[in-house]
């Protein structure tokens, strides 16, 4: 025999055996997005979100306080669910596991992205009272200006393309650093000028207080501690957070360093948000439907995490 021979040869990967790439940050997040989707269908297929009550207790007080085409579009359509309350729920729920597995899926993910804008726009309306930002009871404290807002938000700044592929974040890929800058610009100051006119923000220990219905013990005692915490503290506390989220918006416009600093800290007032205001969207106590906005705004940090080390005029330059 061939000495030669002997020697094993290397065999070729197919394309079957070829090594598998991870995701980039891009579709990661997307991922996210597909995975708080899926929770929000899980979450509804809750028993009391079939059961008549659920239009009417969870939807029906929405209407409250909001101009007279929202409050009656919203009452109408929460007293249709209420009398299809089984039916309505289970379309819910299907529409919402639609979403979350057309993003998960990367031929689909398009399609996903763009039932979630259209329906994340229907349930901000009938589902959340535009977030209450009419009707004078939005506190970004409580998920103010609404969780599905952003949901709508970020699978706009999420979508694939393969344009800008230099750009200075995930966030500017499709829309270009400009716009992004303004959108950015546009949430944290829409929260800042929330929590500085707000009443329930200077009010915070009524609305915190608030929050322990139904909620488990350990919880409902962090809601008491916060709420005596900050009772009578309400406007010194709504000028400081106003500040901070006025802080985090300017983010954007700071030096790649300095950036990455705000962009960390806006990640810690998410989870805080999320943690103290909202109850981890309520979903311990049989009664929430999504994790609320906390964990979005996490999201939104991450989009508009510098993509690599550069300059110090980085993102400056890619606004010129």
């Amino acid at each position: 025999m061939n000495e030669a021979s002997a020697v094993e040869s290397p065999v070729a990967p197919t394309a079957t055996e070829a090594p598998w790439d991870p995701p980039d940050r891009r579709r990661t997040l997307q991922l996210a997005l597909a995975a708080l989707w899926f929770l929000d269908a899980v979450l509804q297929l809750q028993p009391f979100m079939f059961s008549r009550s659920f239009g009417p207790l969870m939807l029906g007080p929405t209407a409250r306080g909001n101009p007279g085409i929202v409050a009656h579009s919203i009452t109408d359509v929460s007293r249709s669910i209420g009398q299809h309350s089984v039916g309505a729920n289970a379309a819910f729920v299907l529409v919402q596991f639609l979403i979350a597995f057309a993003i998960a899926h990367r031929p689909t993910v398009r399609l996903g992205l763009v039932l979630s804008v259209a329906w994340s726009l229907l349930v901000w309306w009938f589902g959340e009272g535009l977030g209450g930002v009419l009707a004078g009871t939005a506190s970004p404290l409580t998920g103010a200006p609404g969780a599905v807002l952003l949901y709508a938000v970020l699978a706009v700044l999420l979508w694939p393309t393969a344009r800008r592929p230099a750009a200075p974040c995930t966030a500017a890929r499709l829309v270009g650093p400009p716009v992004a800058k303004v959108l950015w610009v546009a949430i944290w100051g829409w929260l800042a000028g929330i929590a500085f006119f707000g009443s329930p923000t200077r009010h915070p220990g009524t609305l915190l207080a608030g929050l322990e219905a139904g909620e488990p013990r350990w919880l409902a005692a962090l809601n008491r501690h916060a709420a005596d915490l900050v009772a009578s503290r309400g406007p010194l506390l709504a000028v400081v957070v106003g500040l901070l989220f006025v802080v985090i918006a300017v983010a954007v416009f700071l030096p790649t360093r300095p950036a990455r600093v705000v962009l960390a800290v806006a990640m810690v007032v998410g989870l805080a948000i999320w943690v103290v205001g909202e109850d981890f969207g309520t979903v311990f106590s049989g009664s929430g439907t999504d994790p609320n906005s906390g964990p979005l705004l996490v999201l939104l940090a991450v989009a508009y995490w510098p993509l690599r080390r550069a300059g110090s005029r980085r993102w400056v330059e890619a606004a010129a």
